[in-house]
């Protein structure tokens, strides 16, 4: 359907029906909660309790019903945690089918399950169930664009009622074209107020003329939407990137999300006001080292990191492809995207954690903070030789590009490279297996960053000697997508390997 460029935004202060619980506001003071994606609406990944020793595996859990055979090209949704160490686990049911559960995370033992109506888009990977936590409240993604809000996480028991950022009464007047033509295609995010952001596209057309974008539920239950069209200020673009968590300033004032044209196609980063969603700024995003446009795919599951000092960080695939051996770039903005700063040199499909400078005592540079990413040369990809590493990153310091020396790019301080070689490329002398996160676990207490590799295994990066420090095998090793790993109340470690989630600790 066509896409105005001017500013679409409607409003519905009262959607829902009297009976409806809306959900209340977030603490600031559940810092152990793991709500979101990448745990907080920064994406920071930094987690505010101490990991436990990787010594085992306590229990585990499917996190795909139906998985596929052989390489698994889905992007599983991240676990939460709530602050009474109730894990809420995102289930693929079926082909496309999902569920949540809530988890004892001390010991396993199923709590509670609730079937959704979620319908994933198509994509060359298959995008997750996002969910997030919201004070004492879970909200889900559902069908129709709707979300699902369900009460007391911790108990078996919960009142599940819905939300809808366009209005109940239109969704009762015409449910089934809004179940055909509505998709929530971003995971949740959630700010301190409790008010709620998401992506939503439109397939087909609508009574209310619905247009694909970037919703806002507040907590009261006011609905609010605006195209994707209207916030880049470019008619040609159709859409909220597929799997981009939306992004908040530390101060909830500003929100950062992601639009583009097609899977494959051109893209902008976009600030806009969090409580009206009127445009602050928008960037056409682009190449560091051509110039051309960046490429967005739907196969990326990258969303913006804000950083401490407010500035901005969004991973995209290069152009032309694959000039740089298919690792994207990490691009990097001030606060209100008028600057673009010192990329990262990799990016397509990661969201930046957060490294305090303190962390890792080998750094000698003025930074405040580092940025933690995926570093991958994939082998056989122009000329990548799968030396596939993670990186600690300078993000106000440069280097020459590793793979295109005419390019700066943020400072390496550490990296480490992977362990286990990849019996797939055999001519590649030291090629290893990738590691497969999307956005890895900070732990500040150990000076450690907790990441997932390919091979199977899960593993403890001492940022202090640079050294794995622990590891502990949770499959054989599969070719998978990304995943996300996530630290519990209790110090518990949460990773996803083979299609399964596993609870580790001492």
């Amino acid at each position: 359907m066509g896409h105005r460029a001017r500013l679409v935004r409607v409003i519905f202060a009262a959607f829902l029906s009297a009976s409806c619980v809306f959900w209340a506001r977030s603490s600031s003071a559940q810092t152990s909660v793991w709500r979101t994606h990448a745990h907080d609406a920064q994406h920071t990944a930094v987690s505010s309790v101490t990991s436990q020793p990787l010594t085992a595996i306590h229990w585990k859990v499917p996190v795909d019903l139906n998985p596929p055979t052989g390489e698994i090209l889905i992007h599983y949704g991240s676990p939460l945690i709530t602050l009474a160490n109730t894990v809420i686990v995102p289930v693929k049911t079926g082909t496309n089918s999902f569920r949540v559960e809530a988890h004892n995370g001390a010991t396993g033992t199923l709590l509670w399950e609730e079937n959704t109506g979620y319908q994933a888009p198509s994509a060359g990977f298959i995008p997750g169930l996002g969910p997030t936590l919201v004070g004492n409240r879970l909200v889900v993604p559902d069908i129709a664009g709707r979300v699902l809000v369900r009460t007391n996480p911790d108990s078996a028991t919960g009142t599940v009622t819905h939300a809808y950022f366009y209005g109940q009464k239109n969704f009762q007047a015409d449910p089934q074209i809004y179940e055909q033509n509505v998709q929530i295609n971003t995971p949740l995010t959630t700010d301190s107020h409790g008010n709620l952001f998401f992506g939503f596209l439109v397939l087909g057309s609508t009574p209310i003329g619905l247009q694909s974008g970037i919703a806002r539920i507040a907590s009261n239950g006011t609905g609010t939407w605006v195209s994707a069209a209207a916030i880049s200020g470019d008619p040609a673009i159709t859409k909220v990137a597929t799997s981009c968590a939306p992004a908040l300033s530390r101060d909830g004032s500003t929100l950062y999300i992601a639009v583009d044209n097609q899977d494959f196609g051109f893209g902008y980063l976009v600030a806009l006001n969090s409580t009206t969603l009127a445009v602050v700024t928008h960037v056409r995003l682009s190449d560091p080292s051509s110039g051309l446009d960046a490429t967005m795919t739907d196969e990326s599951s990258a969303t913006p990191t804000v950083g401490p000092d407010g500035d901005v960080y969004f991973g995209v695939l290069e152009n032309p492809f694959p000039n740089h051996n298919d690792r994207g770039w990490m691009l990097h903005f001030n606060s209100d995207l008028s600057q673009q700063k010192i990329p990262g040199s990799f990016g397509w499909d990661d969201t930046a954690s957060i490294v305090d400078a303190t962390l890792v005592p080998s750094y000698r540079g003025t930074s405040k903070y580092l940025l933690m990413t995926k570093y991958n040369n994939y082998a056989g990809i122009n000329t990548g030789v799968g030396h596939n590493r993670i990186a600690i990153l300078d993000p106000n310091a440069t280097e020459n590009d590793p793979v295109i020396p005419t390019t700066k790019v943020m400072k390496e301080v550490i990296t480490k490279l992977g362990v286990t070689p990849d019996p797939n490329f055999p001519t590649f002398p030291g090629a290893v297996r990738e590691w497969c996160i999307n956005t890895a676990a900070v732990d500040p207490f150990t000076k450690s960053v907790i990441a997932n590799s390919e091979d199977g295994k899960l593993y403890r990066w001492d940022l202090a000697t640079n050294k794995l420090s622990e590891v502990i095998k949770l499959s054989g090793g599969i070719g998978e997508a990304y995943t996300p790993t996530v630290i519990g109340t209790d110090g518990t470690v949460y990773g996803i390997n083979d299609a399964v989630l596993s609870a580790i600790g001492q």
